[in-house]
């Protein structure tokens, strides 16, 4: 188990959150793509949401033909770069390598397919043309992974596209809300930085959109929006001590960590509250910022967590401590953070119930609360005739057009949460629905 340092300098820091996937050596990507079985009707391009050309990018690598398998990757996905590295790959594409079944360690695509596009960007290729123009314009709500993919698209489809992005950075939660040893804020911006140089679409920096006169001027503006916006704040669990100095939301948190780095303080002892992939990622960056405890607390069992096994596997090994059936009734202090109180939990006839007389009290200076996003629902109540489901999610056709059909959405503003891949399959169908809606 592994015990880190407090990081004081920008060195520290990049030590304890050295990168999960490095970035492959040619010598290292010549034999890992010599190890490919180029698969008829491969089993990895069925489970990826992109539908990339797996085997052939790696055969382009393994033939030295770089900047082909990155065109192959980027063709079927905008962020492709990205997704190399943060995509849960042993759960899709590596997940669905045939090697799985002949007990052999599973081709390492994620790592193949960074390595193209790293180098391909690093010599700035240039790969993508901009579509003889049509005469429209769209507005892309949200410069997150949906909202780039639909501009890239858009592009080569010939439209105008400018982004209201309501911070100072694109990429929304790839650059906001994934932990650094997943991906560093250079990589995803250099990224996007590359495609926006080739395709030239137009970034609105620190532009909210929260009136509903601004949405009639965006509406006025231009033939077709895409709403990207993705997730809100932390929900609220309404916790009595909820309001107490040192508890904080888990995208909050590595939103601040991912920013300000090793300027950041962390105390002692942390308790993350939460079973899903984010709070692993919490649990873990708080390890990794010297906490000498962290305690992850779930209230159901570990089998029902919703995050995949390896990245729980990843927590503990960074030193995180775990707790099972437990669910937090209080969190206690004097004005500060001093605890958490809980009761433990059991099932009963399917159901979670809580265990009378069980209340213990973890000790902790923090909390973090990694129990889900709130959804937009307030931005979406600005827009007439928006229809959502009973989950807060917007409903869109099959070609992701919503039922105001002058808006389009994709990622997590209709899925309510999924992977940086699946937003990058939505914006870039969303900008091919607006094309044939528009000019078909």
């Amino acid at each position: 188990m592994a015990e880190y340092k407090r990081p004081t300098t920008a060195e520290e820091f990049e030590k304890n959150f050295k990168q999960k996937k490095p970035l492959m050596n040619d010598t290292e990507a010549y034999y890992e793509s010599s190890r490919c079985l180029f698969c008829y009707d491969a089993p990895c391009v069925q489970a990826c949401p992109t539908h990339i050309d797996i085997p052939l990018f790696i055969k382009q690598i393994h033939t030295d033909n770089v900047t082909g398998a990155s065109k192959t990757i980027f063709d079927s996905n905008w962020l492709g770069n990205a997704c190399g590295v943060v995509c849960p790959t042993g759960v899709l594409c590596e997940g669905a390598c045939v090697y799985n079944h002949q007990d052999v360690t599973p081709i390492q695509i994620g790592r193949l397919q960074n390595y193209a596009t790293n180098k391909t960007i690093a010599a700035d290729k240039k790969l993508f043309t901009i579509g003889e123009p049509n005469g429209k314009k769209i507005a892309v709500i949200g410069a997150g992974p949906a909202g780039i993919a639909c501009a890239c698209e858009a592009r080569t489809l010939g439209f105008e596209v400018d982004i209201y992005e309501a911070k100072d950075k694109p990429s929304g939660l790839t650059v906001y809300g994934i932990a650094p040893y997943k991906i560093t804020n250079e990589e995803v911006l250099d990224e996007i930085e590359y495609l926006q140089k080739q395709l030239q679409f137009n970034i609105i920096y620190n532009s909210a959109i929260n009136t509903k006169e601004q949405l009639k001027d965006i509406e006025n503006k231009y033939d077709a929006i895409f709403i990207g916006v993705g997730l809100g704040q932390t929900r609220v669990l309404g916790l009595e001590g909820e309001d107490k100095e040192g508890v904080v939301g888990a995208v909050e948190f590595i939103e601040e960590l991912r920013m300000k780095q090793h300027e950041i303080s962390v105390p002692d002892n942390v308790v993350v509250i939460g079973g899903g992939n984010t709070a692993m990622d919490a649990a873990s960056e708080s390890a990794r910022m010297g906490a000498k405890k962290t305690v992850l607390a779930y209230r159901n069992s570990k089998e029902k967590m919703g995050a995949y096994g390896f990245e729980y596997d990843l927590a503990i090994s960074s030193g995180v401590d775990s707790l099972f059936n437990a669910t937090p009734i209080e969190i206690i202090g004097n004005g500060k953070v001093e605890g958490v109180k809980f009761l433990k939990t059991e099932v009963v006839d399917d159901q979670l119930k809580t265990i009378e007389g069980s209340e213990f009290t973890v000790a902790c200076e923090m909390v973090i609360k990694a129990t889900g996003q709130a959804k937009q629902g307030e931005f979406y109540k600005l827009i007439d005739n928006l229809d959502l489901d009973n989950k807060t999610r917007i409903k869109t056709n099959t070609e992701f057009q919503t039922s105001n059909p002058k808006y389009f959405a994709g990622g997590d503003a209709i899925n309510g949460g999924a992977e940086v891949v699946n937003a990058a399959y939505d914006g870039k169908m969303a900008a091919r629905g607006i094309h044939n809606w528009l000019l078909s």
